[in-house]
């Protein structure tokens, strides 16, 4: 991706701004610190996925392959070229955070064209990013930022990094963080970044008793994947532990440590059998199982259906599907759910349901971030711990009428999403 020996196109001054903020999870040289800078996810515009970015000059797949994924979100009046969610190094924000929460940070890049670099409407873009971000940056060319412009940004509390030949980036001026409502696109990312969220996880097994039994093996005494397989509740102890984050019911970090709704778990357990014990053996009934949990164990079914309706996303697949249900579509199909969703909460519909990859998101979604309905039939595209795992989980505490299926396996055009209980 060197670019010594010509000037920096727009996609190239993007590609070295993620790299410098946003650095791969390992790369020392570039800051990235999972431990220290906290949950970390961000996502370039659909523009930037495109083969020529202006014509006759091609993109560099590396470039491409650098700045995805591809999505289009909504910022303020626009849509920034980069936005994402990290706690970033001192040297570039004037303060480390506002709140519990990483700051959400929204990027514009300008680029050599044959009318120069256009930065001051870049810093002007930035700006007005900030009605919801909570800090915004132009990136540019260093030769093309003039004293001007620096005075600009600072006025306008954006933040300006300098893009060099080579790749460097160097901040030249340093943003302040600011507080910002929170729009529900940038919720979404927010919902990646955290423990939550799908993007890169492995969310690989799908009955919910799986996920219960994490917190009472880890609070039982002895080994807690030993617990698991003895008492049968899942001989996948690491995925067990994934999952149980995944539904908010431990925090896994250096350690693992309860969250308030893994000791409800525990003491809806203990009331119910009279220890963590003797509530796992009540799980032995139930390995391999493929009835619908909520009517073979109608207790601890209501106990997962709480947690499920505790992830982040359940409420609003709920929501939809009724508001879908009293439209006149009580059983629409999965293609069908995803384009009223898409409607309606687009960053999210993309961040939970369709893969990261760049070939996936450029095959999804166009330029301008709609949806490519024809692509939607091919499974495929579609992220197996939303439409497996997660689905499956919604069947065995019923509230949707069907479980999930494997990508590989899954008809879009047929597969429905329907409540079971429609209100």
């Amino acid at each position: 991706m060197s670019s010594a020996a010509r000037p920096l196109s727009e996609p190239q001054v993007l590609a070295h701004t993620k790299q410098r903020l946003f650095p791969a999870e390992g790369d020392s040289d570039s800051g990235g610190d999972s431990e220290r800078n906290g949950p970390s996810y961000v996502v370039a515009d659909t523009q930037f996925s495109k083969d020529e970015w202006l014509p006759g000059q091609p993109v560099d797949p590396a470039v491409r392959d650098c700045l995805a994924p591809f999505n289009r979100v909504q910022i303020g009046g626009g849509y920034p070229d980069l936005v994402g969610v990290r706690n970033l190094e001192s040297d570039l924000l004037a303060v480390d955070r506002v709140g519990d929460e990483p700051p959400l940070i929204a990027i514009e890049a300008k680029g050599e064209t044959s009318g120069g670099v256009d930065t001051q409407l870049g810093i002007v873009q930035a700006y007005d990013r900030l009605h919801e971000a909570n800090a915004a940056y132009v990136a540019a060319p260093t030769t093309a930022i003039t004293e001007t412009d620096r005075t600009l940004a600072r006025e306008l509390n954006v933040g300006v990094l300098g893009v060099a030949a080579a790749g460097g980036v160097d901040a030249l001026e340093v943003p302040r963080v600011v507080g910002n409502r929170t729009s529900s696109e940038a919720t979404a990312l927010r919902f990646q970044a955290g423990a939550q969220g799908v993007a890169n996880k492995s969310f690989s097994l799908n009955h919910p008793k799986n996920y219960l039994g994490y917190p009472l093996a880890h609070y039982a005494d002895g080994d807690t994947g030993d617990l698991l397989s003895k008492y049968e509740v899942v001989n996948a102890a690491d995925a067990s532990r994934q999952g149980a984050a995944f539904l908010g019911l431990i925090e896994d970090g250096a350690g693992v440590a309860l969250t308030s709704l893994g000791q409800e778990v525990v003491r809806f357990g203990t009331a119910r059998c009279g220890s963590v014990e003797a509530a796992l053996a009540e799980f032995e009934d139930w390995y391999r199982s493929r009835k619908r949990f909520i009517e073979v164990a109608p207790a601890w079914g209501q106990l997962a259906r709480r947690v499920v309706f505790e992830y982040p996303a359940t409420e609003l697949l709920v929501t939809e599907l009724q508001t879908m249900h009293d439209d006149w579509q009580p059983e629409p199909s999965l293609v069908d759910f995803l384009e009223h969703l898409h409607a309606l909460h687009p960053t999210f519909t993309v961040e939970l349901f369709i893969r990261g990859d760049d070939d996936v998101r450029r095959r999804v979604l166009t330029e301008d971030g709609e949806l490519r309905s024809e692509a939607l039939a091919d499974g495929n595209v579609f992220h197996s711990p939303t439409v497996f795992q997660l689905k499956a989980m919604l069947y065995h505490t019923g509230i949707v009428t069907e479980r999930g299926a494997e990508p590989n396996r899954l008809d879009p055009l047929e597969d429905v999403w329907a409540l079971r209980e429609p209100v």
